[in-house]
C-alpha cells in the first residue's frame, strides 16, 4: 500500500536516491568478494577451515558492534555520517587483507571489515527508509536487489582474476576503492535526516520494545536461511548428492537469482498487496524449498529448492525494514540498528547450527532448520500490519 510522504519529502533530492542505492551496490560487492576471496586468503595463510569458521564468527560478533556503533553515530550526527564512516572502515581493512601480512593483522583487518560491514548494514537501512518515507512509496526492494546485483558482479570480479598472479588482491583492492568513493560522496549526496533537536526530543519517549523483537525474529529467519544456503548449498550438492563440482554452484547461483528476482518485483507488489500478505506468500513458497532440500535427496530437487529459499530472503528483509522504520520515524535509526542486530544472529545459525545439528551425511536434514525458523515467523507477520507510529504501551513493555 502506498506510503505517505514524509513532511518536506518535495525536497529530497534524486541524488539522495541514487547515492543510497551506489550505497546498497558498494556493500553488495564488497562482501561478495571477501567471501569468494576466502578460499585463496585460507590458502595464503595457510589455515584450516576450523580457523576460517571462527574467523567467520568473530566478523559477526565485529558485525554486531558496527550496528550498535551506527544507532550511536546516527542519534547523535546523523545516518549518512554513519554509513560513510562504515565504509571507510571498510575501505581501511580490505587493502590489509588483500596482501601478505601476519596472521594477527590479517585477523585484526577482519574485525575491522566486520566492524564496518555492521555499521554499513544498519546505516543503510536507515538511509533506505528515510529515502523511502519522503517519496511515499516502496523503495527498498529496488534498494536491496542493488545489492543482491553488485553481489553476483563481485563475485564474477573475484573469479576474472582467480587464475591472474594478483589473485583475489586486485578484486579486494577495487572494493576498498570504492567503498571510500562512496563514504566521501555520500557526506553530501546521502538523505539528511531530522534536525537533532528534534531526535534529542525523541530520545525522551519509549522504545518499542516489543515490536522491535517481533521484527528482529522476522530478520533472523530470513538470515538464518540465506546463511544456511551460502555456506551448506554448494557442500551438501557435492559431498552428500554426488552432483558435479560444475553443477554444484548452480544451487547457489539460482538462490541469489530468485532473491534480486523477487527485490525487483517487491516494490510493486507492495504497491497493490498489503506487504504482510506479500511477506506470507514468500515465507510459504520458501518453507516449501527448504522441506525440499531437507527431504527429497536428488541434486535437481535440491537445486530447485535453494532457488524457493531465495524468495523469503528476497522478500522479507526490505518488507521488514520498511516496517521498522515505521515504528516510530522520530527514532528510526536508533530501532533499526535494533532490528539489524538479529542479521548476525540469523547468519550464526544458518552457517553454524545447520553444520553442527546435522553433519556429514544427515545435512540436508539441516535445511529444517530455517524452515522451522521461516514456520514460526507466520504468527509474527501480524507486526507489518501495524500502522505508523504506533508505539503503545504494551509495545514499550
Amino acid at each position: 500500500m502506498p506510503l505517505a510522504p514524509s513532511p518536506g519529502s518535495e525536497r529530497m533530492p534524486r541524488a539522495s536516491r541514487v547515492a543510497v542505492t551506489a550505497a546498497y551496490a558498494t556493500q553488495g560487492l564488497g562482501y561478495a568478494v571477501v567471501v569468494t576471496s576466502l578460499p585463496t586468503l585460507k590458502n595464503r595463510q595457510q589455515i584450516d577451515d576450523t580457523v576460517v569458521s571462527l574467523i567467520i564468527l568473530g566478523v559477526c560478533v565485529a558485525a554486531a558492534a558496527g550496528s550498535v556503533l551506527a544507532g550511536a553515530l546516527a542519534t547523535r550526527l546523523g545516518g549518512r555520517v554513519a554509513l560513510s564512516a562504515g565504509f571507510v572502515l571498510q575501505a581501511i581493512a580490505l587493502p590489509v587483507a588483500a596482501v601478505p601480512v601476519p596472521f594477527p593483522v590479517f585477523v585484526a583487518a577482519f574485525v575491522v571489515y566486520g566492524v564496518g560491514l555492521g555499521c554499513v548494514d544498519a546505516a543503510s537501512a536507515m538511509q533506505g527508509v528515510v529515502v523511502q518515507r519522503a517519496y511515499g512509496r516502496s523503495l527498498l526492494g529496488g534498494f536491496f536487489a542493488a545489492y543482491t546485483a553488485a553481489a553476483i558482479v563481485g563475485a564474477l570480479l573475484v573469479s576474472a582474476f582467480a587464475l591472474t598472479p594478483t589473485t583475489a588482491g586486485v578484486a579486494l583492492g577495487v572494493g576498498a576503492a570504492i567503498a571510500l568513493l562512496v563514504a566521501l560522496a555520500g557526506l553530501r549526496f546521502f538523505a539528511r535526516e531530522a534536525a537533532p533537536e528534534t531526535a534529542v526530543a525523541a530520545e525522551r519517549t519509549a522504545l518499542p520494545h516489543r515490536a522491535i523483537w517481533a521484527l528482529g525474529f522476522i530478520i533472523l529467519a530470513a538470515f538464518t536461511v540465506d546463511s544456511a544456503v551460502s555456506t551448506w548449498s554448494s557442500i551438501l550438492l557435492t559431498d552428500n548428492l554426488g552432483t558435479t563440482l560444475a553443477l554444484a554452484p548452480l544451487g547457489y547461483a539460482l538462490y541469489q537469482v530468485v532473491i534480486l528476482v523477487t527485490r525487483l518485483v517487491t516494490d510493486r507488489l507492495l504497491g497493490t498487496l498489503p506487504r504482510a500478505t506479500v511477506a506470507a506468500i514468500a515465507v510459504i513458497v520458501s518453507v516449501i524449498g527448504c522441506l525440499v532440500v531437507a527431504l527429497v535427496p536428488v541434486g535437481g530437487a535440491a537445486i530447485a529448492g535453494f532457488a524457493l529459499a531465495g524468495v523469503a530472503v528476497g522478500a522479507l528483509v526490505p518488507i521488514t525494514f520498511g516496517a521498522t522504520g515505521e515504528l516510530d520515524p522520530a527514532r528510526s535509526d536508533e530501532i533499526i540498528a535494533r532490528v539489524n542486530l538479529f542479521n548476525y544472529a540469523g547468519a550464526i545459525a544458518g552457517a553454524v547450527l545447520v553444520g553442527l545439528l546435522s553433519g556429514g551425511p544427515a545435512l540436508a536434514l539441516g535445511f529444517l532448520l530455517p524452515a522451522a525458523a521461516l514456520a514460526a515467523v507466520l504468527p509474527v507477520l501480524r507486526r507489518l500490519r501495524r500502522p505508523a507510529a504506533s508505539v503503545t504501551a504494551a509495545d514499550a513493555g
